[in-house]
């Protein structure tokens, strides 16, 4: 059977389809991952052969039109949410010629798409395959599928489609208890950690005498503001006196090492990472999240995107972590919160509870087998 995956725009939607894609190598199958070609070393350096089908930047696809207007960030945020459906909705436009290509080429049995990959959908139907949608996270809301629609209302059409294309399965990898009410149907999957790795040093798997602390703003670190940002999270939480370690991409390492000397500071791979960590300090990233949850490590969730908001939100309201919002963010509230964290045992008891709940879920190699049976009906 020949599989087609296709990613998104950032380094953790490649980390999210790894296991399944790869699983589906293992078990004899062919795979190839679509992707821009800025994630293509990223899909390669997990061992999967990738394509690139566009050269197209994420945020490019975001804040520009398809016809070269600049494009603002919406205040509303219902209107953000809309926003970002109509940006991956751009995304998935210029995607399709090569993918169209690359079909007509390989001819896939199976196209499996990430959450906002909207072009899996329309080329599945286009050639007549199963569709399988893949989470890559805690979810997404319903308005980025609205917002898609809208950009996408040409492409839609000529398939006959009133919206987004309906996938032949979900697959969903957001342990069940965590996920947004009102969802069913849904083939559960075990979150399996999926991190570009590196030489391990024996204080990235050994615990110390003091309590750690990992501190990350996720897989796109790139500006001076989100260096500043991390370096403000770390001086908030310094009266801790805590070990703390900054997880970060190795482009900006070195700034943020000159700014803290004394603090760890780079790319570490979170599945080995976080096992040694007692509280994770995180811009509410999916796939940090995620991993978090995976070792059973408390999260103090700082979300500043509202689509980030609900999935950290039942996190808190489930126990395994703490939620700050709006003017909760300050740097004066957070080593309070860190502190309650560290210093409430209910918080690991919860987040040990999900990673007992992620453990119990079918694996990727099981899922496969239901990809499988999929093609054969």
């Amino acid at each position: 059977m020949k599989i087609l995956f296709l990613t998104g725009g950032s380094p953790a939607t490649v980390f999210a389809l790894s296991p399944l894609a790869t699983a589906a190598r293992l078990s004899g199958h062919d795979v190839l991952v679509a992707s821009n070609e800025d994630m293509s070393s990223f899909v390669a350096s997990v061992g999967l052969p990738t394509v690139s089908v566009t050269s197209g930047k994420m945020l490019e696809f975001m804040f520009t039109d398809r016809d070269g207007t600049k494009l603002d960030l919406p205040g509303d945020p219902m209107d953000r949410l809309r926003f970002n459906g109509r940006g991956f909705g751009r995304l998935a436009a210029a995607s399709l010629p090569k993918l169209r290509e690359l079909v007509a080429d390989w001819q896939p049995d199976l196209v499996v798409g990430g959450s906002l990959c909207y072009a899996a959908g329309l080329i599945a139907r286009e050639i007549g395959a199963p569709f399988v949608r893949h989470t890559w996270d805690l979810g997404e809301p319903p308005a980025i599928d609205d917002g898609a629609s809208e950009e996408l209302a040409s492409e839609l059409a000529a398939l006959n489609l009133d919206g987004v294309a309906v996938p032949d399965l979900w697959i969903d990898i957001c342990p069940p208890s965590l996920r947004a009410p009102g969802l069913s149907g849904r083939q559960d999957m075990r979150f399996i950690p999926y991190n570009q790795q590196r030489t391990l040093e024996p204080w990235m798997y050994r615990r110390g005498d003091r309590p750690r602390v990992c501190v990350t703003a996720g897989s796109r670190v790139s500006h001076e503001a989100e260096i500043e940002y991390l370096t403000a999270l770390v001086e908030s939480i310094d009266p801790l006196e805590a070990d703390i370690v900054i997880a970060a991409p190795e482009a900006v390492a070195a700034d943020l090492r000159a700014a803290k000397p004394r603090v760890h500071v780079g790319w570490f791979p979170l599945d080995t990472l976080l096992t040694t960590c007692d509280l994770i300090v995180h811009h509410g990233g999916g796939q940090s999240c995620l991993n978090a949850l995976n070792a059973g490590v408390p999260q103090l969730l700082i979300p500043t995107i509202p689509k980030m908001v609900p999935p950290c939100t039942r996190i808190s309201d489930y126990g395994a972590g703490t939620t700050l919002l709006g003017e909760d963010q300050a740097p004066e509230h957070l080593a309070k919160a860190a502190s309650e964290i560290l210093g409430t045992p209910s918080f690991r008891e919860r987040a040990h509870s999900v990673s007992a709940e992620i453990a119990a879920q079918p694996t990727p190699s099981a899922v496969v087998a239901e990809l499988t049976d999929l093609v054969r009906r």
